[in-house]
């Protein structure tokens, strides 16, 4: 009877499910709805997720898009997608018609800045006076050498005020804390970041004699701060930035006051250390830290073993870049100084900008090579790792016009990739490293080579990068903190998921674009 009764309920629910598709209308999924369209969205890969598009909703009939799409025939990805957001509501797509890239980062100016800050108690973040910008995304505070960068966007699109009082930011940093460190936040005042701000000031359009004096003294002071360490030298060795080479003479590197995990990376750089046993944990820790002062964290240039980060021991290092950036700010001190009448500040600051030079010759630069490169104070040569860094001797101009000719040809020879300038030719993993390349850099190979004469390969880079951000920007819609230069693609690795905003790309790509206007529509694929 219970069978007879089971069956009997299973019978009436297979009619009733019958009954009920038999009254419903077929169901058709968007493959079904919108035929060659469709095809086109998703093997096209109009968006980078292909769920994007079957969630999108029509605005309209579906025959009526259709047959527009017909007559229409949209034949290029930036054509499909523009139809596609006129017709759909796509969902996490901005709709709106899109803009040329100088339009949108001048429109994500005022999404990045931020009024002065007084911040409340128990808070880790460090209070500023003045307006300034921040990069976007996990990075919610200014950061020292990624505003050089954002800068160049802010001087080229009429952001002039915006350049001032960040200014006014650094100047008050480096009186109360004696340095501008890695970011206005408590956890970086151990360290600071690539000194850019004696190459800040250059774009200033402010012209006040008081001013003037007040951003030197701060100048000064920041000097002070990376040479600090030569009054605690023993024969030879190193104190705190400071390194005496084997002739005698002073060159910088990077160093962290603390050797503590660092708060932001608790986890990470305590895994580090245990995976670097048995080194003391305590020395790990300040080789990362300094790692992450130099901007290039993490980077084969700082690694015994470019595949182990547990290997890095960036106090070691000599870096080419620290050191090109500290000529730069010698060179200024000793120009402003000679402009307000100080001779012998002036006189002394051009004597110690030459024996830099001198220095830079000797050790860092690679005559056999054709390349500057980072000396390695635990094997007294220089590292093999050929990395973007070898151009900031031309960026700054300390190169001799057949140095500047040299590394051009090792430029174009290794590390101009498809979609930019490489990093170094390394894969490690490390996000500075291959395929990653990043704003700065290309700002500072392009403005390099440009300045010694090397034209054409500084224009060559311009348009791959422009080609790989606009790629990306036609895709996302966004500004990306990195890209893979050699597919042309949002970068990866690192500590942290990619980023967008982003400050630096957006200034160096609108700095970009006001030199070569020619780039600002999409260029045709690097060759």
């Amino acid at each position: 009877m219970r069978l007879r009764q089971s069956g009997l309920r299973a019978l009436a629910a297979m009619i009733g499910a019958a009954m009920l598709m038999a009254a419903s209308p077929e169901i058709r999924t968007p493959a079904d709805l919108y035929g060659p369209l469709f095809v086109a969205v998703q093997e096209g890969r109009v968006f980078g997720d292909g769920k994007t598009f079957v969630d999108a909703v029509p605005k309209r009939e579906v025959a009526a898009i259709l047959a527009d799409y017909q007559r229409e025939a949209p034949a290029t990805p930036e054509a499909l997608r523009a139809f596609v957001l006129a017709n759909f509501t796509v969902p996490g797509v901005d709709d709106r018609a899109p803009v040329d890239l100088r339009t949108h980062i001048r429109t994500l100016w005022p999404d990045l800045t931020r009024p002065p800050i007084d911040p409340p108690t128990g808070s880790s973040a460090l209070g500023l006076p003045e307006r300034y910008v921040v990069p976007g995304g996990r990075f919610r505070e200014i950061y020292y050498w990624d505003s050089y960068f954002t800068m160049l966007g802010l001087h080229v699109d009429d952001q002039q005020p915006l350049i001032e009082s960040m200014l006014a930011d650094f100047v008050d940093l480096i009186d109360r804390y004696g340095h501008i460190p890695n970011g206005t936040r408590s956890y970086y005042l151990s360290r600071s970041q690539p000194p850019f701000f004696a190459l800040m000031l250059d774009l200033s359009s402010d012209a006040d004699p008081a001013l003037a004096r007040k951003r030197l003294a701060a100048l000064r002071a920041e000097h002070d701060f990376w040479m600090d360490g030569a009054a605690c030298l023993p024969g030879a060795g190193a104190c705190r930035h400071v390194v005496r080479m084997p002739d005698g003479s002073l060159l910088n590197r990077y160093w962290d006051a603390r050797d503590t995990p660092r708060d932001e990376s608790f986890a990470e750089d305590r895994a580090t250390a245990l995976a670097a046993a048995p080194r003391d944990p305590s020395v790990v820790q300040r080789e990362l830290r300094s790692g992450a002062e130099s901007g290039w964290d993490f980077s084969a240039r700082w690694l015994r073993d470019p595949m182990a980060l547990a290997s890095i021991h960036t106090t070691d290092i000599v870096p080419i870049d620290l050191n090109s950036l500290l000529w730069a700010m010698e060179e200024r001190i000793a120009a402003r100084c000679a402009a307000i009448g100080d001779t012998p500040c002036a006189t002394s600051f051009t004597r110690q900008a030459a024996r830099r030079k001198a220095a830079i010759d000797r050790y860092l630069w690679v005559a056999a090579e054709n390349r500057y490169a980072d000396w390695d104070r635990s094997t007294a040569r220089p590292t093999p790792i050929l990395s973007a860094a070898t151009a900031y001797p031309l960026f700054v101009g300390v190169a001799s016009p057949a140095q500047g000719r040299a590394v051009a040809k090792t430029i174009q020879a290794s590390l101009v990739a498809p979609g930019g300038l490489r990093t170094t030719t390394i894969r490690t993993g490390q996000q500075w490293d291959a395929p990653n390349g990043w704003a700065p850099l290309q700002w500072v190979a392009i403005a390099g080579l440009a300045r010694y004469g090397a034209d054409d390969a500084a224009s060559a880079i311009a348009a791959r990068w422009i080609d790989t951000v606009g790629r990306t920007y036609r895709e996302t819609g966004k500004m990306l903190e990195k890209y893979d230069i050699e597919e042309r693609k949002p970068g990866g690795g690192g500590e942290y998921p990619l980023q967008d905003g982003f400050g630096w790309t957006n200034g160096v790509t609108s700095a970009i674009l006001d030199r070569y206007p020619q780039l600002a529509e999409p260029p045709a694929a690097a060759k």
